[in-house]
């Protein structure tokens, strides 16, 4: 397995619970303001507003929640400045880690992020010094019972998707990122709303670790996640399933 799909795990079993799912919460507020701030604030013609509504939804925010997000940055209610900041290192066992946040102030989040990577044992690096080891990607999920996995592959190509992957639980879907609407118009157009539907950086090559180094990792990437500031964490470790099933039980 690779490292993204580990740490969905890993998050799908976080998010459970009460505490985790505030945070959720705060992280998926700010991506819905933002995102109706910087474009229209219809999410049928803004595909980042369009992901975040998705995001808000699969966890189960309410919809009033939801709503009262985008109206205040469509409407300029929120005049927070927020910037969007990648950083990228090194973690344990040397594997490479992107962070993507949402800050209104740089300097706490990078003093946050650089502490959290050194309490690791790892270390911040320069813009770039890990991206090369990932490639974007449009990323759309839907639950296995969707579609039959011939009837979500040929639509998906169709479409202009670069892969298909499909398993007794889900189809994973995935496309450049300049195809990234078209793809999943498409889908959606046969099979309704995806499950997710966002653009991530995946490993190109990954990291094998042991379990005294996932573990150490994991706890990193919660630290990381636990931060406001901070949208998603991606990772290029591998485990085998044993390990991550110890680690996350």
């Amino acid at each position: 397995m690779a490292g993204h799909s580990q740490f969905k795990n890993i998050m799908y079993r976080k998010g459970a619970q009460d505490a985790k799912r505030a945070k959720v919460f705060t992280k998926i507020i700010r991506e819905l303001t933002v995102s109706a701030k910087m474009g229209n604030p219809d999410p049928a013609t803004n595909p980042r507003l369009r992901a975040a509504v998705i995001a808000a939804r699969d966890a189960n925010m309410p919809k009033d929640t939801m709503e009262r997000a985008i109206k205040r940055g469509a409407g300029g209610e929120d005049n927070t400045a927020y910037d969007e900041v990648r950083y990228e290192g090194y973690g344990p066992g040397g594997v490479a880690v992107i962070v993507e946040a949402l800050t209104d102030n740089r300097n706490r989040t990078a003093t946050e992020v650089r502490t959290a990577f050194a309490k690791a044992g790892g270390n911040l690096g320069e813009t770039n010094s890990v991206s090369f080891m990932f490639e974007r990607k449009g990323v759309i999920r839907y639950p296995a019972k969707a579609g039959s996995a011939d009837a979500v592959f040929e639509v998906a190509l169709e479409a202009g998707a670069d892969n298909v992957e499909s398993d007794a639980e889900a189809h994973e879907i995935t496309c450049a990122p300049e195809d990234f609407a078209a793809v999943r118009d498409g889908l959606e157009a046969k099979f309704k709303e995806a499950k997710e539907a966002r653009l991530q950086w995946r490993p190109v090559t990954t990291a094998p670790v042991d379990a005294e180094t996932a573990e150490a990792l994991f706890k990193l990437i919660d630290t990381l996640e636990d931060n406001d500031d901070v949208q998603t964490v991606s990772a290029n470790f591998e485990v085998s399933e044993e390990t991550l099933a110890k680690l996350t039980a």
